[in-house]
């Protein structure tokens, strides 16, 4: 990391051979609502297409850099040349910000390039890498070096990738690398930084999802597996990629119904919680909720007809030896919502709209009530519907776990600028928090409080860590007491890559005082199963998460 985004570091001790199961019958939803909302901002000056929470607790985003002035300037009165910018050649207004979650603030930021649709994650110091874009900045890489003052800004890399990158995905690797693949009319995938001649790489899984005329194999779903491949999803249809050897060692069935699920016809996936990671064999589900039937885009687009979105979520276990898809019914049809995990391992689906597609224009009917997901309750009973808030958050929205346990959700812009007026759906600069219900008073008595470790402090793979945490309330713990680790993932266009949830393995849970408890677990052994880099360590008693702390994994 560069020296003046460095964090103090802290060493920590030691250092049915079936076309699919089609689950549909005997659906309920879970009783009662919850969840609150609270709008933070009225004006954040720019609608927040990406974005990406830093190790300082402040979330970066940005939207696209040519097409007009934003809500917010440039700082110091500066002005950049925009020769392709559709409105003007001659830009005053900045379209990235930082957001200050401890001071509720922002600060504008200063991107030369244009980033609109384009992909990013963090590397293992802690650094922003953001790729790709249209036209200057398709083939750009950018990063950004958190510090805590307000000196730290954007730098451009010119010419950082083989080709041109817009609407692909990033993965963080087991290497600290992270691969870049697909992208409009781009079949293949790269790394960044470079690799050796060949530099780039032929997926013809990315022309066999393309659907003419509609593409849907946009911002590809990718999550790495436990023996160090790539699942990857788009359209359809997935396969297991040994990206080393370019060579696919699995095939997965089509989802059921052969609908797509990758954008334009966008849905969202995430990899469920990761558990038992001693294992031999580490049981990795995927779990895709949502999307468009098919040529609903086409519909959309040429006929001004909106097709009602999907109503279900297809999991699969990606190591079985015959992985077969389970289907199952969601509360509502949901495209272009997000996914979020939370620190208890439950799933958030939030954002988006119930009929017709992403793109300029083409959703309607907003979905304001988030709906939360148990992954361990039986089929029927795992979805529970949350609070709506009151603000339509459609194409071109984000949302984001927060170290405190909040969801950050901001961004919806279906136009091709900025429109607040007279459009059914307004460019959205809003930016507002969803609490969970494990965060409301009524189970103050219950929530940890993490006293030890030192957040930034840093635990070796296969290392024990020490949590000394205290319940203040006659609540008291309950075993089992879990830790859980989140890498902070990178959001956009309803998937937030490099996403994922450890549980990890006990050691051992001790009572140290009248309020205070000790838990010892497991770091991972394998980067494969947790690639290197910071993340977010939360205890977890009884289903209530305390505040996350961050600790580095190396």
């Amino acid at each position: 990391m560069a020296a003046e985004a460095k964090p103090q570091i802290v060493s920590h001790v030691n250092n049915l051979n079936y076309f699919s199961i089609l689950l549909l019958l005997s659906f309920n939803v879970a009783s009662g609502a919850g969840g609150t909302w609270k709008l933070l901002l009225n004006d954040v000056g720019i609608s927040a297409m990406h974005s990406q929470l830093l190790i300082n607790d402040r979330v970066i985003m940005y939207d696209r850099s040519n097409f007009g002035p934003s809500k917010i300037s440039l700082p110091s009165g500066a002005c950049r040349d925009s020769p392709n910018d559709v409105v003007s050649k001659r830009d005053c207004s900045a379209h990235s910000i930082e957001y200050d979650v401890a001071f509720n603030s922002i600060r504008p930021l200063t991107i030369e390039s244009n980033t609109w649709c384009s992909s990013g994650g963090v590397t293992p110091e802690g650094a922003l890498l953001q790729t790709g874009g249209d036209k200057e900045g398709e083939r750009k890489a950018r990063m950004f070096y958190p510090c805590d003052d307000e000196s730290c800004d954007w730098t451009e890399v010119d010419n950082a990738l083989n080709v041109r990158r817009w609407y692909a995905t990033n993965h963080v690797l087991p290497d600290g690398r992270q691969i870049i693949v697909g992208g409009r009319n781009q079949f293949n995938f790269e790394f960044f930084p470079k690799t050796k001649a060949p530099s780039l790489y032929k997926l013809p899984f990315l022309s066999e999802t393309y659907d003419v005329g509609q593409e849907n194999n946009l911002y590809p779903f990718i999550f790495l597996n436990s023996d160090g491949n790539l699942f990857i999803f788009a359209n359809n249809k997935a396969i297991l990629l040994d990206y080393n050897k370019n060579t696919v060692v699995k095939t997965y069935p089509k989802i059921p119904g052969g609908d797509p699920r990758s954008y334009p016809s966008t849905g969202s996936a995430v990899l469920l919680p990761i558990k038992n990671l001693e294992a031999e064999v580490v049981e990795m589900e995927v779990l895709v909720c949502g999307g468009a039937p098919k040529r609903s885009y086409l519909l959309a687009l040429y006929k001004n007809t909106f097709v009602k979105a999907l109503d279900t979520c297809a999991r699969i276990k990606i190591n079985d030896d015959k992985p077969q898809w389970v289907l199952e019914k969601m509360p509502r049809s949901r495209v272009m919502g997000d996914m979020i995990l939370l620190p208890n391992g439950h799933v958030l689906l939030i954002n988006g709209g119930s009929s017709g597609s992403a793109g300029w224009e083409l959703g309607r009917e907003q979905v304001l009530n988030p709906d939360l997901y148990h992954p361990n309750k039986p089929v029927g009973s795992r979805f529970q519907v949350q609070n709506p808030s009151t603000i339509p958050r459609m194409y071109h929205s984000t949302a984001g776990l927060l170290r405190d346990g909040r969801v950050l959700v901001g961004g919806s812009n279906p136009h091709q600028f900025y429109n607040f007026t007279d459009v059914l759906f307004p460019t959205e600069l809003r930016l507002e928090a969803f609490s969970p219900s494990y965060l409301e008073s009524q189970y103050w008595s219950i929530r940890p409080r993490i006293i030890s470790l030192l957040s930034h402090s840093t635990v070796n793979y296969g290392g024990i860590l020490r949590l000394k945490f205290m319940v203040f309330g006659i609540g008291g713990v309950r075993s089992p007491v879990k830790v859980t680790m989140v890498f902070p993932s990178f959001t956009s266009h309803s998937f937030s890559m490099s996403q994922r949830l450890l549980v990890l393995d006990h050691v051992e849970l001790v009572r140290i005082g009248v309020w205070t408890y000790e838990v010892r677990v497991k770091a991972p052994r394998y980067k494969n199963i947790a690639p290197p880099g910071y993340y977010m360590a939360f205890v977890v008693n009884q289903d209530i998460p305390s505040e996350g702390i961050w600790v580095r994994l190396q």
